[in-house]
């Protein structure tokens, strides 16, 4: 602020003035007036003025007012002067100090206070809050960049973390991999190098290639031994390249090409063992950071690298697995969808074995089943065997020869087939008498085969029947009753034309036709000609499946008159259509005054024969079915069973299978070399030996595990320690299934060793 002197000095002196000349004046007026006598001129006044003291005053104060007012409106001046000054400073110090802490704000540390008197307190603490402010901004911006890379390493390992776990596709991988970790530390090539080794061949493949933002296809071989990566095997460490040679590499855009500013080099090995090299280039500078992260990621690739390749094998051993279950019958459609749905070998495996004993428990429960060694010693006899044969308990009859459950007419007849079973000859199907400890008879419909071993050499003969006592008692006594029939009766088989396919003797005793001449014969031919209009109508509602029954006039040969008593039945096939047409009658030429007791007695007769023959029929069908069922089923069962075991005993993963009373009744060589326990050091123990008592107390998982009759956590992988031999805790993935066949339970365990963290 400024003030202006001139103006502020004249304009005061002014009005004092004429403040003054106006007092002056009003002096003279009032002079004037108390003299009468005087003429008002200058003259006048002049000697009115010289005459009066008082108008002297006034004239002098004329001047001194002025000068007075003059001297003090200047001093005035000066202290506004001096105060404006004051309030200047004042302000720019303000506005100064307002851009000052705007700027600290801001975090703006470039401007302070200089030459500061000690007495401005104010200048000397904010300049001290500034030093203090550039400390704690230096020390917020260290560990604000120490977060970032803490976080910046998080996230990262986060990352290859969860693309580690969800790859088990090793292409897929290690694309994922070097595409993932080249754009992660800023780089823009990088390429994943596999160590193949192929007994006299050994080489690194260039499996996946990746730069500017691009997968890039590069079929690249370089044996092993030569190069940087070569040398980064051997050495077992990083190499890090901060100038790369002219010509060593080059990165190649669509702009052009560019040489890198540095490269690195690591080794993927994990527990001593070599799986191939990244390689990363870049066209800045790789920092500290960026080293230690790729390290780190290449060791959690290879330790991964092992459990891809066995997920490869687990997948190629799966798909091997659905391709074998599509040619299942659709009776065993479960087990097809199940084996379609797997998605692990372990989870193939239990399911399989869960098949596998729920088939041969049913078996179990519904045919006669026992297996014999080649020479006829009975090795194994299921209950049905037992109940059937009339035995009590499986020591009775193991290691019995088969000879003692023959009969001693058929064993000359059993002897030739069993000599060719022994010779890996072929099945044995049929109808078989074999003889009870009491010495009863029990017929079965019986299947003898041989089961072979992976060379193709039977190694032991399966014996597979159901009990046909009861229909076999049936058919004999229907054989017997249609030989009375037919001895008694007058019994004909047509086809749906009407010709005659068989007949009885009473036939042709009736009819005085001689068996060679009724081969053309017809049944229009045996109809009188008065009825014949009649009949045709009946022939065709009876080949349409309507049964009829009456009497009949007939002409015989001879051309006698006679009449018969009888019925058309209409027999069907397995596709529910006619089949033929049977006429079972009598000659009732004699009886006719007896005609309706016959018709009674006929009419029973027939739904006898139909019931008779429909029985027959269904049985057969159902029995043949059967047999080719069960010939099917236990084909598969076998060659299942025999995958089943290799598969489970050859898994990379520990395998081991609990009773519900928690006896351990698997163990496979995975579970072996996991916990150091040999096989029969474990099987028949109890599972709690695998655990201390520490981990059962502690672990809900582990605790409901070992517990007898406990309701066991399955189907939920869970991390838990187990107990080594020798006496280490070993840290593992378990996955524990449950299998129910009829009252049995049994609990299956695939574990998965933890060996290397993520990080």
């Amino acid at each position: 602020m400024e003030i202006d002197t001139r103006r502020g000095t004249n304009w005061p002196v002014i009005i004092a003035f004429i403040i003054s000349f106006i007092i002056f004046l009003v002096g003279i007026l009032i002079s004037i007036i108390n003299t009468s006598d005087v003429v008002i001129t200058f003259e006048s006044i002049g000697q009115l003025i010289t005459g009066n003291k008082y108008l002297w005053l006034l004239l002098l104060q004329l001047i001194i007012f002025p000068v007075a007012v003059y001297f003090y409106n200047k001093y005035i001046i000066g202290l506004l002067q001096k105060l404006s000054t004051q309030l200047s400073e004042q302000v720019k110090k303000e506005q100064f100090i307002s851009q000052y802490v705007d700027n600290l704000i801001h975090e703006k540390y470039d401007i302070a206070f200089d030459d500061v008197d000690e007495k401005d307190t104010l200048s000397l603490s904010l300049n001290n809050l500034l030093d203090t402010l550039k400390r704690n901004k230096d020390l917020v911006d260290k560990q604000r960049k120490e977060d970032e890379n803490r976080n910046w390493h998080a996230e990262g390992q986060a990352k290859f973390g969860e693309i580690l776990r969800s790859n088990n596709d090793f292409d897929a991988l290690a694309f994922n991999v070097i595409k993932d970790l080249t754009n992660y530390v800023g780089a823009i090539q990088g390429g994943f190098y596999h160590l193949e080794d192929k007994g006299t061949e050994k080489y690194f493949d260039l499996v996946a290639f990746y730069a500017y933002g691009r997968k890039k296809y590069a079929d690249e071989k370089i044996p092993f031994g030569r190069g940087l990566i070569s040398t980064a095997i051997k050495e077992g460490k990083t190499i890090h390249m901060k100038k790369v040679p002219e010509g060593y590499i080059r990165v190649t855009s669509g702009l052009g090409h560019s040489i890198p500013k540095q490269l690195v080099v690591v080794p993927l090995t994990s527990d001593g063992q070599s799986f191939g090299v990244i390689e990363i280039a870049t066209l800045s500078e790789f920092t500290t950071d960026h080293i230690e992260f790729i390290n780190k990621v290449c060791e959690s690739t290879a330790s991964t690298l092992s459990t891809v390749r066995m997920n490869m094998q687990t997948a190629k051993l799966l798909e091997e697995s659905n391709e074998q279950a599509q040619a299942l019958a659709s009776q065993e459609e479960e087990m097809r969808q199940n084996m379609e749905e797997l998605k692990a070998t372990q989870e193939e495996a239990a399911r399989q074995a869960e098949q596998f004993m729920k088939l041969e428990s049913t078996v179990n429960h519904t045919m006669i089943r026992a297996e014999y060694s080649m020479n006829g010693t009975l090795l194994y006899a299921n209950t049905n065997f037992l109940k059937k044969l009339e035995y009590t308990s499986n020591a009775q009859v193991e290691g019995k020869s088969i000879s003692m459950f023959i009969a001693s007419k058929d064993k000359e007849w059993f002897d030739s087939i069993w000599d060719k079973l022994s010779k890996g000859g072929r099945h044995f199907e049929g109808y078989m008498k074999h003889v009870t400890r009491t010495g009863k008879d029990l017929w079965t419909m019986a299947t003898y085969t041989c089961i072979r071993n992976e060379e193709g050499e039977a190694e032991k003969i399966l014996f597979l029947a159901l009990d046909t006592t009861e229909q076999k008692k049936l058919m004999l006594n229907l054989e017997g009753f249609m030989e009375a029939v037919d001895r008694s009766s007058i019994k004909i088989e047509f086809d749906i034309n009407g010709n005659i396919k068989s007949f009885s003797d009473s036939f042709l005793f009736l009819f005085k036709y001689k068996e060679k001449e009724t081969q053309k014969l017809n049944v229009f031919d045996l109809i009188d000609s008065l009825e014949l209009e009649t009949f045709n109508k009946k022939w065709e509602s009876i080949v349409n499946g309507i049964n009829f029954e009456g009497q009949f006039k007939v002409q015989t040969k001879t051309k006698e008159e006679s009449w018969i008593q009888g019925a058309f039945s209409a027999v069907y096939n397995m596709y529910d259509e006619v089949d033929k047409v049977i006429f079972i009658g009598n000659d009732n030429t004699r009886q006719k005054k007896m005609e309706m007791e016959f018709i009674n007695q006929n009419d029973i007769l027939k739904k006898q024969e139909i019931l008779l023959k429909e029985s027959e029929k269904e049985l057969n069908r159902k029995l043949r079915q059967a047999k080719q069922e069960m010939q099917e089923q236990f084909k598969e069962i076998e060659n299942t069973k025999i995958r089943n075991e290799r598969t489970l005993e050859g898994a990379l993963d520990s395998i081991l299978q609990t009773t519900k009373d928690n006896k351990i009744i698997f163990y496979n060589k995975a579970a072996e070399n996991l916990l150091g326990y040999k096989k029969d050091e474990v099987m028949g123990q109890t599972i709690d030996m695998l655990f201390t008592k520490e981990i059962i107390e502690n672990n809900d998982f582990v605790g409901r595990y070992v517990k007898a009759d406990g309701e066991k956590l399955v189907g939920v992988r869970t991390e838990i320690k187990m107990k080594h031999k020798n006496g280490n805790e070993l840290p593992v993935l378990i996955l524990l299934s449950k299998a129910q066949v009829d009252k049995e339970t049994t609990y299956t365990a695939f574990i998965q060793t933890i060996e290397v963290e993520l990080f």
